[in-house]
């Protein structure tokens, strides 16, 4: 399980050297590690190795973890999955950012639910950027609307967007929905002070995410198995 402290030791550092290579001005690029479906050990593991930040898909596997690592203070979790209207209390409770708010209810249920002694629960607007039918997200069309419903909940604070990218080849070879989110997030920067997160890249797509300025990469095959590249 060691292989997992190297495999991020080589994640760290491809991301420097291209932010390097490419004079690019980002000046953090946070990774969040996709912990679903991975054990306790293997989380340990990524603490030690610096990572505090996780993602998960599923509410119920997500609380079990949050319970179990409660005395690591450090930790950030993040919900990443589709959000259920039926699951919005206890992710309002657990979690400290929601990166999948793609819709009106969510967002109010999500305010409605978060505790006042709590801090703001940090939210990211999914946005279907390909607007592929299969696909979680709000369209492009809509998404000025949601955004504005977001800022004016108390118990939210509204960061940004997260994009999953088409993995169609042909899609991707155009780079159309890296620029295209790239565009959206400057847009939304300048009309919400609170904004400051782009969530696109993955496992697959490191490099060209940074390349459209993403400082936040959802990274979970690279960390967690034998194969990195």
């Amino acid at each position: 399980m060691k292989k997992i402290n190297i495999n991020i030791e080589i994640i760290k550092k491809k991301i420097s050297t291209f932010l390097k290579k490419n004079n690019n001005p980002l000046k953090k690029v946070k990774i969040i590690a996709v912990s679903k479906n991975q054990d306790i050990d293997k989380i340990k593991l990524v603490i030690s190795s610096g990572i505090y930040e996780f993602g998960e898909n599923y509410v119920q596997e997500g609380i079990k973890k949050i319970q179990k690592l409660k005395k690591y203070k450090n930790i950030i979790w993040h919900f990443i999955g589709k959000v259920q209207s039926n699951k919005t209390k206890i992710i309002a409770e657990n979690f400290d950012w929601c990166q999948t708010v793609d819709r009106e209810k969510i967002a109010i249920l999500l305010n409605k639910h978060r505790a006042k002694n709590l801090f703001p629960m940090n939210v990211l607007m999914q946005i279907n950027i390909s607007d592929e039918i299969n696909k979680n997200g709000i369209c492009i069309k809509n998404y000025k609307k949601l955004a504005k419903i977001i800022s004016l909940m108390p118990n939210l604070n509204f960061r940004g967007i997260m994009i999953m990218p088409s993995i169609k080849e042909e899609i991707i070879k155009k780079n159309d929905s890296y620029r295209n989110g790239s565009v959206i997030f400057d847009e939304l920067k300048k009309k919400y002070q609170s904004i400051d997160t782009l969530s696109l890249g993955t496992s697959f797509d490191i490099e060209k995410a940074l390349f459209f300025q993403s400082n936040m990469i959802r990274i979970g095959r690279f960390i967690f198995t034998n194969k990195i590249s």
